[in-house]
């Protein structure tokens, strides 16, 4: 890596989801320099894998692929892969960041050909896939990956595999000698945008998830559909790769519950709706969609989506909070609970089950100086002065559009620091 230069007027984005994407090309793009950090080894977040946004249906990558444009033209961001903050300090206006830079192992020499992925022989879960496909250890995060750059897995380093991927390669772009970085940013604002991860199923214990094969979680079924996924497009029962023709969709799972996350997390039911267009889709008449709900909240113009479901013959809405999943005939499962549309107790048998698992902050503890409002829900109070700014996901549980337009506020506020401090020294 070629030496990261940094000032108090530098804006730091931490995050490459559509968030951070968004407020550092908004930043730069207004002609601040900007150091966009992603975790991963490519940028695009959660929104890279989704099938389709609601309410218009429409597929992801176009309005990614245009960030991408973005960026890649875009000579006042600098990005950096494989990073990691480990802490801040200073305040507005001065900050200095500590970040962890992870090796990739692969160079800029990198062409995607994709020989080192055929030569290695060792396979792990696909973190990209949520687990559900196994991937090589010398890989592409997916097919649209940015940069369109291999990694190796840190597993097979030191290993023939290992030596197998630097000998395919003939463009010398497999370095297995590279080593962890720690860097020391100046920076004057920073906006953190690392948006959010699935709240953990398992600890739903009366829904089976680590129990029963067949119940599964909203983002691994948004994988399904995707034809470079895990089933390659199609939607399938885990227990035995076969169509389902019973398919259970249980909201809230793990939001508006004080024994999990406290707070709505706003994406669960149109996203639940979305899918019933996808079951609609593919399976039409042979699968019937049942919706179990405290209350759907679909917000301003998208009611008009949840109508359109409601019209459809094949899905049926059951006003009730499931209280517990229990072993059915075969693979199927039978949820349990009332209907308080009438207070009638149901057990009924699915043979799938979809949670809608809610949206769980990724903002770190102890990584922050004083003074940064974080509230009860782990998000980052984007209405402050301290020179950090939550975006995104990581100021609330937003939906993609909300999002973008929070992560534009954020790096407004940001901009607005660094050029009190170009003020102050000019």
């Amino acid at each position: 890596m070629s030496e990261v230069i940094a000032t108090n007027q530098t804006i730091l984005v931490v995050g490459g989801g559509i968030s951070g994407l968004t407020a550092a090309l908004e930043a730069a793009e207004c002609g601040k320099q900007v150091i966009l950090l992603e975790k991963s080894p490519s940028v695009g977040g959660r929104v890279s894998q989704l099938h389709k946004y609601f309410p218009k249906l429409c597929i992801p990558t176009c309005g990614l692929e245009i960030q991408y444009r973005r960026l890649k033209a875009n000579k006042n961001v600098r990005l950096i892969t494989m990073a990691e903050v480990t802490g801040i300090s200073g305040a507005a206006g001065n900050f200095t960041v500590n970040v962890k830079v992870a090796p990739r192992y692969v160079n800029e020499n990198c062409t995607a050909c994709g020989e080192c992925e055929k030569a290695v022989s060792a396979e792990f879960p696909d973190e990209f896939n949520y687990g559900m496909k196994q991937r090589k250890g010398a890989y592409l995060v997916s097919h649209m990956a940015y940069p369109q750059r291999y990694v190796i897995d840190p597993r097979i380093v030191g290993t023939d595999d290992g030596e197998k991927a630097k000998a395919a390669c003939k463009y010398g772009a497999v370095d297995l000698g590279m080593q962890e970085q720690n860097l020391s940013l100046n920076v004057g604002a920073v906006v953190w945008a690392t948006g959010w991860k699935p709240y953990d199923a398992a600890k739903i214990q009366p829904y089976g998830y680590d129990r029963y094969e067949n119940v599964i979680s909203n983002v691994e079924f948004e994988r399904m559909l995707d034809p470079f996924g895990p089933t390659g497009g199609k939607i399938v029962r885990p227990s035995d790769g076969q169509a389902p023709k019973n398919i259970a969709f249980i909201q809230c799972a793990g939001s508006r519950d004080v024994n999990h996350l406290k707070h709505c997390s706003r994406i669960c039911c149109m996203a639940t709706l979305k899918q019933t267009t996808y079951v609609r889709d593919q399976l039409g008449d042979n699968c019937k969609s049942t919706v179990y709900y405290i209350d759907i909240r679909a917000i301003d113009r998208i009611d008009d989506f949840h109508r359109k479901v409601k019209e459809d013959p094949n899905v049926t809405f059951v006003k009730s909070k499931v209280a517990n999943i229990v072993a059915g005939s075969g693979d199927n499962v039978v949820l349990k609970g009332v209907d308080t549309e009438g207070y009638k107790r149901y057990a009924n048998e699915h043979d799938l089950v979809v949670l809608a698992t809610g949206m769980e902050s990724t903002v770190p503890a102890g990584v922050f100086p004083a003074g940064v409002p974080i509230n009860e829900h782990n998000f980052i109070d984007l209405d402050s002065d301290c020179g950090i700014y939550g975006a995104g996901c990581s100021s609330d549980a937003l939906d993609v559009n909300r999002a973008a337009q929070n992560a534009t506020a954020a790096a407004l506020r940001a901009i607005q620091v660094v050029n009190r401090v170009a003020g102050q020294e000019g």
